[in-house]
């Protein structure tokens, strides 16, 4: 089964898994306790499938702009199959709001947040990866909590991977980016803002997932130098929107080879 959004492949059930539990996994297993969690995309319900693996969350809150997307994958038994009925789970309250307006007007503080977009293809998704966007995400990490945003291919696209890193670092909050294989898609990136560093990292990660363990955790924090980038990148603002420039002269580049 395989997804499409305006053209886009978005998953296919062959290897989701794989990219669902290195977007999660991280983040979850390192923020002590994490209870209120905070999705912004991800209407498939694939990530919050995960984020259930972790019997101490008390809530989970979902942003997704397309209330199609959030019914067909509540309601279609081949889709429910696939996500394990995470959008039925009591945890679970759904918005379709534009998650940057709905953030904007949000007073909660979240354990973790999983920013689950698709990729900044036009000025419409960049902004959800502007420095505005991220300065705004900022105020509601908790403390000691940590938010991971899926950020393209650092293969494919090093400039637009390291740009998105650069100005969520520009706002304050440190990083920590790294990426693996999704057959599907290729080497993918992803990265995690926090407002300190003070996590154990991966201490808590669930048993038996299919793809991570303690071995392929650490691997994916190393980068080989064709995922570098050694110029300094613009920082991706509102008024300049750098980081869709970024991505569709390496996506062009890439496509034409």
């Amino acid at each position: 089964l395989r997804l499409f959004l305006n053209g886009n492949l978005q998953f296919s059930s062959a290897d989701e898994y794989r990219y669902h539990e290195a977007l999660v996994h991280p983040a979850m297993s390192s923020v002590t306790n994490p209870a209120n969690i905070l999705v912004l995309g991800g209407g498939d319900g694939l990530a919050v499938r995960e984020i259930l693996k972790y019997p101490g969350v008390k809530k989970i809150t979902l942003v997704d702009l397309d209330p199609t997307m959030t019914k067909l994958f509540s309601s279609l038994e081949i889709l429910t199959q696939l996500n394990k009925r995470s959008l039925l789970d009591k945890k679970v309250t759904i918005h379709n709001e534009d998650a940057f307006i709905w953030l904007k007007n949000n007073r909660q503080l979240y354990d973790v947040v999983v920013v689950d977009f698709p990729d900044p293809s036009n000025f419409s998704i960049g902004k959800l990866y502007s420095k505005t966007f991220y300065s705004i995400l900022k105020t509601v990490v908790a403390p000691d909590g940590i938010a991971v945003i899926q950020s393209t291919s650092p293969f494919v696209a090093p400039k637009s991977f390291w740009c998105i890193d650069t100005t969520i670092r520009d706002t304050g909050m440190l990083t920590k980016a790294y990426h693996n294989m999704v057959p599907s898609f290729g080497e993918w990136g992803y990265i995690m803002a926090m407002n300190n560093n003070t996590h154990q990292w991966f201490a808590s990660m669930p048993a038996n997932l299919r793809f991570l363990n303690n071995e392929t955790m650490q691997q994916m924090f190393v980068f080989p130098e064709d995922m570098k980038v050694k110029q300094p990148l613009q920082v991706n603002k509102l008024n300049n929107q750098a980081l869709v420039g970024y991505f569709e002269t390496e996506w062009d580049r890439y496509l034409d080879l």
